[in-house]
């Protein structure tokens, strides 16, 4: 993970302001960062978007390819994930300094995402036993500026979102076996129900206080951090605590009840950015991951 060193002096600044709900950057405790969202930005995927959390920049991108359903879940597709973490974020992933860093990250969203519960797996399966939908999510770490887990998250389900599976045409062949005919129609295409699909909302405890999306210094700061995957309708669907530092009961009450509020919050400005954004059609200028 990209750490920074702080002198005591500058982690006492920011103890009083977070202690005081005054953030260094003049947030308060359960304030995001300005978040700017834009998909369809790589044009060789199946659906794709790109985050921008402050000085966090995320890239991530699905391609749907047919395979064969895992023996455990007959009538279900699964997603696949793997995140790079790209040395231009920072100096620490140079070589194989960010290997850690994008196994943790990668185990932490199969248990968020690929699990029926957030995604709606069933939807995937195009026969059951035989041929689903496999959804490869890759994601690539552009700048690092604290708050990975929530700012890849939100890129996930923005690119689930704009993610296009061909309409699939299943027919009886002459030796009676199943046929499989893919439209040949770029537009005639299903879309991915992202109604329950969970947001991470990461709280780190500075203090006697907890924060939402922390920076770097506030990180340097902070004791322990608690991993939430909170839907649309509030619900924990996982949690996780990460971090060298212990957490009393009452503050991981405390920290549970943030979480699902500021989760719920989340959701519905997402939503309606995604849709209004995608209501502008090919209309809509593009700034690409580059810009």
């Amino acid at each position: 993970m990209a750490t920074v060193q702080l002198s005591e002096a500058e982690k006492v600044y920011v103890l009083h302001g977070i202690r005081d709900d005054l953030r260094v950057d003049g947030r308060s405790c359960e304030d995001y960062r300005h978040m700017e969202i834009e998909t369809d930005v790589v044009s060789n995927t199946d659906g794709s978007a790109k985050v921008t959390l402050g000085h966090t920049a995320v890239l991530v991108g699905i391609k749907v390819e047919m395979g064969k359903p895992r023996p455990a879940q007959p009538a279900e597709g699964y997603m696949e994930f793997f995140v790079d973490c790209s040395a231009n974020a920072t100096p620490e992933f140079e070589g194989r300094g960010g290997e850690e860093l994008g196994m943790e990250l990668t185990n932490t969203l199969y248990r968020v995402f690929n699990n029926k519960r957030s995604v709606d797996l069933a939807s995937l399966c195009i026969s059951p036993g035989e041929h689903c939908w496999l959804l490869y999510v890759d994601v690539l770490l552009l700048q690092c500026d604290g708050n990975l887990y929530d700012g890849i998250s939100i890129a996930i389900k923005a690119a689930l979102f704009n993610t296009k599976i061909p309409k699939v045409l299943i027919s009886e062949g002459e030796d009676g076996g199943t046929e499989i005919e893919l439209s040949d129609d770029p537009y005639d295409c299903v879309r991915l129900s992202v109604d329950n699909v969970p947001c991470i909302v990461t709280l780190c405890k500075v203090g006697p206080r907890h924060v939402v999306d922390a920076t770097l210094q506030e990180k340097a700061c902070s004791v322990a951090s608690l991993i939430m995957a909170v839907t649309p309708a509030g619900t924990c669907t996982c949690m996780r605590k990460v971090g060298g530092g212990s957490l009393d009961p009452e503050s991981i009450f405390e920290m549970t009840e943030a979480g699902k509020r500021v989760g719920r919050a989340l959701h519905g400005p997402l939503t309606a950015l995604l849709r209004q954004e995608e209501a502008l059609g090919p209309t809509r200028q593009k700034v690409g991951f580059l810009g």
